[in-house]
């Protein structure tokens, strides 16, 4: 069994595409169901880098921050949300490889920058794992107004508040893994995208619709081992 991880996520941006179920619905596992908000079906693009990550019995970082971009959706297992990742894209080579093995996330690996220039992040990717199809992702965002208030029922409350994960084991069995963290404190976010290849990367058109956009600074999780659903 693999201990659980302790996570600190920070400068997290949520790029959100609504598309139609119909989109979704083949890439996913049989066994679960795609979630929706209003008829439509999520397509986000996180961005963010990992700090003080370690298992959660050691009281101490063990390594430098690790910046972090995935590709996922929204859907449910027996009644519990969650979100489906499609891609992952790391730096830390040993992280890739880990979270592949324990946690059968598809993780990549690649070379990531996040930079803080005045109140901007400049946020640039490129995967460089063998054997997997290119993905480049380029953009700067930054938080504007006041704090968003993601209460239940709502779209900023669907598309952050997901406390499990679900992925498909190479055998075809549904896993999960729990994430405890405190609700997301979460802004309204100017974003510029230079470039984004991962829908393409990942078997999808990029959408012609509307992007939202939530800027968050982060918060601090706790992710359990990979378990068995199904």
């Amino acid at each position: 069994m693999v201990v659980s991880l302790h996570m600190g996520w920070r400068h997290v941006l949520f790029a959100n595409w609504p598309v139609s179920p119909r989109v979704l619905a083949p890439a996913l596992p049989d066994a679960v169901t795609l979630d929706t908000y209003d008829g439509n079906a999520w397509l986000s693009v996180v961005p963010f880098t990992n700090v003080d990550m370690r298992p959660r019995i050691l009281p101490f970082d063990i390594g430098l921050p690790l910046p972090e971009l995935n590709l996922r959706t929204y859907v449910t297992y027996d009644g519990t949300p969650g979100v489906y990742f499609f891609s992952l894209d790391a730096e830390g080579l040993l992280a890739v490889l880990g979270a592949r093995f324990f946690h059968y996330l598809p993780y990549y690996y690649a070379e990531i920058d996040l930079l803080e220039e005045e109140d901007e992040f400049r946020f640039t990717s490129r995967r460089h794992h063998p054997g997997a199809r290119p993905v480049h992702f380029d953009a700067a965002y930054r938080p504007v107004g006041r704090p968003v208030r993601a209460e239940s029922g709502t779209l900023p409350y669907f598309l952050t508040e997901r406390y499990r994960y679900y992925t498909e084991a190479p055998t075809g069995a549904v896993r999960h893994a729990e994430i405890q963290h405190d609700p997301w404190p979460l802004y309204d976010a100017e974003v510029t995208i230079e470039k984004n290849t991962l829908f393409r990367a990942n078997g999808f058109d990029t959408p012609d619709s509307e992007p939202v956009h939530f800027y968050s600074p982060g918060v601090d999780t706790i992710a359990s081992e990979s378990k068995r659903s199904s």
